[in-house]
Order: C-alpha cells, then structure tokens, then sequence
C-alpha cells in the first residue's frame, strides 16, 4: 500500500479482499435482519454472528477490539451505537441498530442497520428512512478530488433540514487492514478541511442522527453510548471504495440490495 496525506491507498487485490469481507457482513446484516420481532432476545443476534463466522472461517471484527467483548454492537431506542448484546427482549414498537464487522484474509468489512420491530412510531420510521437517506447523501460525495468533509457538510446539511440532529462524538473512518485507519469521516461540518479523496482510498460512511440532541452519554459499562435526553437514534453505515468515477458501494449481500428502510 502507499499513502496520500496519511491516507492508505489500496491496489485492487485489496479491494478484492475488502469487498469480499463486506459481502459476509451484508450478507449477516441481511439474516440478522430476517429475525428481527418482538420477543427476540439480542444476545442471538451475537450467537448468529458468532456462527456464522465459524461457518464461513472469518474473525468477528468487533470481539476484542479494545475489549469489546461481544461479535456484534446491538443498539435499542435511545442507544445510539456500542450497545451490548443480551438477553433483553426486543419489543412491539422499538428500533435496533446492528453493527457488523469481520475480518477476511487480514481486511476487514464494517457496515450497519437500523431496523423497525414490528409497528413503529411514525416518528421513529422516518428517522431510520432520514438516516439512510443521509447515507447517501454522503456516499455521492465521495468522490476523487472532494475533500472528505464535504460529506460530513452533506449529511449535516440534509438531516436538520428533517428536522434531525447528527451526533459529533463519533465520526465514520477509514478502513483497510485495520477496523480504524485514516481518514476521519465526521457526519458534520468541522472547522477544519480535511483530506482529499483519492481513488483506492476505503471509508466507512456512517451517519448517527438523533430525534432530540445531538448530545450523548456513556453508560456504566464503558460502551453503549445513548442520547441525553432519551429520544430515538438511528445508524446506518456503508464501507465505500473511491474509484476513478461513482463511489463503489463494497457492503452489498448476495440480495444485491443496498436500501434497507422498512416504512412503518
């Protein structure tokens, strides 16, 4: 790999690998969203994934990941991102976000849903439905020559027109042979200008917009982040190859589909 202002460059074996690792986390991502109900306890949805990258022989990305103790990040309602799995019950009426990532052949796929469980507020389905939307809003700025806060401008931009905040405290990223590499993807407008994006380069694109304060809080158990004043949040996340052309969506399942907003 060379690096372009910090920045890894991947050659097309690395992309190989990358795509084909955001395939096996889409293609989680799709069986995951399968089961989503009322009454399903969220630990299975770590034990799926478990197995599944048993099945498959890929590494969970997240497990050990500075501790992390679990495959999947599971968030409900108010948890924004880094929920823990467990055995509460999904309920009539939640959200849930799901963050995947695996580790195929030393690169890792790194992508996330948000779900409806069951009927949900109207409220709440449009802020899954703003917050994919703003996905790609961001993915069509990523392109060669634009400098990688321009999609953080766009996300902004288009989330508060809706009326939704973006959450600061955490940025999407780079990624390659780590989870985390340059560049940060922030889903805002920061002060500064960052890099300029350049084919071979891989992000992870991942807008985390809340219905009331951008503000969040850390729980007891040094992970699970959720809004301060309890409202909804949702999280979707693609990983992006810039080409010479249109962004390469890599987190795409066998399905081939790449929205996945249910309205309620």
């Amino acid at each position: 790999m060379r690096k372009f202002q910090g920045v890894f460059i991947k050659n097309e074996r690395e992309i190989a690998c990358l795509a084909e690792a955001n395939r096996l986390v889409a293609n989680i991502l799709d069986a995951i969203g399968d089961m989503i109900a009322p009454g399903l306890e969220t630990r299975l949805i770590d034990e799926f994934t478990q197995n599944y990258c048993e099945r498959h022989r890929v590494k969970p990305a997240f497990k050990g990941y500075y501790g992390y103790p679990y495959s999947v990040c599971c968030s409900v309602n108010e948890q924004v991102v880094h929920g823990f799995p467990s055995t509460r019950k999904l309920a009539e009426g939640d959200i849930v976000s799901v963050d995947v990532g695996v580790v195929y052949q030393g690169f890792v796929g790194d992508a996330a849903r948000t779900w409806p469980v069951g009927r949900v507020s109207q409220e709440a389905s449009r802020l899954m439905r703003v917050t994919e939307d703003s996905l790609y809003v961001g993915i069509d700025r990523a392109r060669p020559g634009c400098n990688v806060f321009e999609i953080g401008a766009a996300v902004q931009e288009f989330v508060e027109a809706a009326g939704f905040n973006v959450v600061r405290r955490f940025v999407g990223h780079g990624v390659g042979a780590r989870m985390h590499e340059k560049p940060e993807v922030p889903n805002f407008k920061p002060a500064l200008r960052g890099v300029t994006l350049q084919p071979g380069m891989v992000i992870a694109i991942e807008p985390m917009v809340t219905a009331g304060t951008y503000e969040v809080d850390i729980l007891d158990d040094k992970w699970t982040a959720v809004t301060r004043d309890g409202r909804l949040a949702a999280h979707f996340e693609h990983s992006v190859a810039i080409t010479h052309g249109a962004p390469r969506i890599l987190s795409v399942s066998d399905r081939g589909l790449e929205r996945h907003t249910i309205n309620a």
